[in-house]
């Protein structure tokens, strides 16, 4: 690419934090601005600059738009500085022997339309091109590999267990619904729409489902769907959801914890208060970090595109088109107004 070559400048369009968040975030709290891009890398680097083509919206993106007191997991985001998180990219320029010119690769990239990586060692190739390059910031990307250690390495599931997800439709547990039933389990899911409900029963496979929204008594609802109990739930909301299920596992039932999106914007968290159950039923409740499994993941994605080959699989993406939409698309998350993967299409190859 001789632009590439020249190091020209070229207009950079970027979606950048205006201010920390308390509370429930809105989309003016995001600001879209137009900067400056070198698309060259500097002399004796071993950097890579991308043109990122897709970019995630996940909701553990909340906390880093929150100035923490004491460092969270993740560092939070600076002021006037471009979001960052994982997408889709193609390497315009490199320094790096590992990556060339051309190569399509997914990692953490900025929220912008040309981002310079000073260490490319975090990124992954793309080895499945053929397949939609947007399923690398969801079932073949961070989400999938989620997904795929929560489920197996964290739930450690055996055939006929008793699965229950919340969030099923979301990025993570579509997957996770449908690794369950590959594996052999009884799966519920809840959601917070019937369209999303209608989804886990036709699209996932799931065995039964229901709209949160619409029960008065999440116990009941899940007494219901689960009269013997549940042996796997996949958290990923917290709050009364939680406490609920902890009333209806199962002795020695495991709750791999992914996240919990009920809580991120509250200013102060709900508690659960019947955390005994877990000494009576001698649960395992255990957090996991998708980074931890990193070494793992060209495992996971032979496995996945499998599936995806094989039909075993299926996903839902909700693509938003352009950066000017992606403050949008990342609050839309936090009312469930996504159905299915949430992602922005930067530029369409």
């Amino acid at each position: 690419m001789a632009a590439a070559a020249a190091g020209e400048e070229v207009p950079n369009k970027r979606v950048v934090l205006r201010r920390y968040v308390t509370g429930f975030p809105s989309e003016d709290d995001m600001e879209v601005v137009t900067a400056t891009a070198r698309l060259a890398v500097p002399p004796g680097s071993t950097a890579m600059v991308v043109k990122n083509l897709y970019v995630s919206c996940d909701p553990y993106m909340r906390g880093r738009m929150t100035k923490h007191e004491r460092p969270s997991y993740v560092p939070d985001f600076v002021l006037g500085e471009v979001l960052v998180n994982f997408g889709v990219s193609r390497v315009i320029a490199s320094g790096h022997p590992d990556f060339k010119v051309g190569d399509l690769v997914w990692g953490m990239t900025g929220w912008e339309e040309y981002t310079l990586v000073p260490k490319p060692e975090s990124f992954f190739k793309i080895n499945h091109p053929e397949l939609p390059l947007s399923y690398y910031t969801g079932v073949l990307g961070m989400p999938g590999l989620t997904a795929w250690a929560g489920f197996f390495d964290v739930g450690k599931p055996k055939k006929g267990d008793y699965v229950f997800v919340s969030a099923a439709s979301g990025a993570v547990g579509q997957l996770v619904g449908q690794l369950a039933k590959l594996t052999g389990c009884y799966v519920v899911g809840s959601a917070g729409s019937d369209e999303k409900v209608n989804l886990l029963k036709t699209k996932f496979g799931f065995d039964e489902a229901f709209n949160y929204r619409k029960e008065q008594d999440l116990d009941a609802a899940l007494r219901r769907y689960f009269p013997e109990g549940i042996d796997i739930y996949f958290e990923n909301v917290g709050g009364p959801t939680l406490e609920a299920v902890l009333s209806n596992m199962r002795n020695h039932g495991r709750i791999p914890v992914c996240g919990m999106i009920s809580q991120y914007n509250l200013e102060q968290p709900e508690g659960v208060h019947n955390l005994f159950q877990i000494v009576a039923k001698r649960l395992r409740m255990e957090g996991f970090m998708v980074f931890d499994y990193f070494s793992e993941y060209y495992k996971f994605e032979e496995e996945m595109v499998g599936y995806l080959k094989e039909g075993k699989i299926s996903y839902v993406e909700d693509i938003a088109e352009g950066l000017e939409k992606a403050p949008a698309a990342l609050i839309g998350l936090y009312s469930g107004r996504n159905v299915g993967k949430q992602l922005v299409a930067v530029a369409r190859e």
